[in-house]
């Protein structure tokens, strides 16, 4: 693994991690209403996130296509507003670890979705890596009761951390992480407002309480605004298939920080799941990999693509490596 992937590799582990963590900012806003939350989480990140986008942010905005401006809308519908109201759904019939069972299984998925769009075969290592990924976070979370709508929710769910990192593929370079951030959040946070005032018209938004009020701002500040410039700035290097594998760090971190808030244990199962994860992740990300041996190698960061590196639909040149040179930060 050279410095650019095991940057990628770093920043995509992060990303994940903080959103494992946030399941206990979730805990306390089961009375605050959904699409109102959401608002005021994407909303405030989009504002932090604006001053951030850089240079010629307007000019890259208008230069997009009605295609991609679609591509955009759903990726906050289905990957954002949807995961999350997916989540919610199922946990209503279901125990939270089935919905966490089958986004476990999104890497699986994506190592397989990513290359058939490509036209090419998935990547044996990364397939295998994303068997192991699934296994672990189910290992870690087991199995809870749940229903025919838990069931359907959960897939859902699925369906909404796929999208998160596929849909995000072809605009993630004409943008780069920070703007593409930036602009996803917006087009989020008024598709809350519209569900909002669909689904629960004028009580669609009150003022937080205290409580709320601080698991609203760690979410926007911390999961939204530096977890999506992180996962999108990691997918940028490595690819929307092997940042997808840190996705399974999202149970671990949840377990990890459960029995700090009383909210569950960390025992031998959520170790021996642990374990799984990290070995399912080193072996998809390359990390086990030799250099000189079929490893990525890395891009020089010269602003250009060396001629002999072809974009892929996945964000990554192929050919000569991982990093995807001359993109917008």
């Amino acid at each position: 693994m050279n410095a650019t992937t095991a940057r990628g590799a770093l920043l995509a582990a992060l990303a994940c991690v903080l959103v494992g963590g946030s399941f206990t900012a979730n805990s306390v806003l089961g009375d605050y209403p959904y699409a109102g939350g959401q608002f005021l989480r994407y909303g405030l990140a989009c504002l932090l996130l604006v001053p951030l986008a850089g240079k010629g942010a307007t000019g890259r905005l208008r230069a997009l296509t009605p295609r991609q401006w679609v591509r955009l809308a759903l990726l906050a519908a289905v990957g954002m507003v949807g995961f999350n109201l997916a989540v919610i759904a199922a946990e209503r019939t279901a125990e939270p670890a089935v919905p966490g069972v089958f986004v476990g299984c999104a890497p699986v998925v994506v190592a397989v979705v990513v290359p058939l769009l490509d036209g090419r075969r998935p990547q044996r290592a990364v397939l295998y890596g994303a068997l192991l990924v699934a296994v672990g976070a189910f290992t870690v979370q087991g199995w809870g009761r749940t229903d025919g709508a838990g069931l359907a929710f959960s897939v859902c769910a699925l369906a909404g951390e796929v999208g998160f990192a596929v849909l995000a593929v072809p605009v993630l370079r004409p943008l780069g992480p920070r703007l593409l951030s930036a602009t996803v959040c917006a087009v989020a946070a008024l598709e809350s407002s519209v569900v909002g005032l669909l689904a629960d018209g004028g009580a669609w938004l009150r003022r937080p309480d205290a409580v709320e009020a601080s698991a609203l701002l760690w979410q926007a500040v911390v999961v939204t605004v530096v977890g999506f410039v992180c996962w999108y700035m990691g997918m940028q290097r490595i690819g929307a298939e092997r940042a997808t594998l840190f996705s399974g760090l999202i149970p671990v971190a949840a377990a990890c920080t459960a029995p700090l808030v009383d909210t569950g244990s960390y025992g031998l199962a959520q170790a021996a799941g642990s374990a799984l994860v990290g070995l399912g992740v080193a072996l998809g990300s390359g990390a086990l990999t030799r250099p000189g041996r079929g490893g990525p190698s890395a891009i020089p960061a010269t602003g250009r693509t060396p001629p002999a590196a072809t974009f892929r639909g996945n964000g990554r040149p192929e050919g000569r490596g991982d990093a995807v040179s001359g993109m917008p930060e």
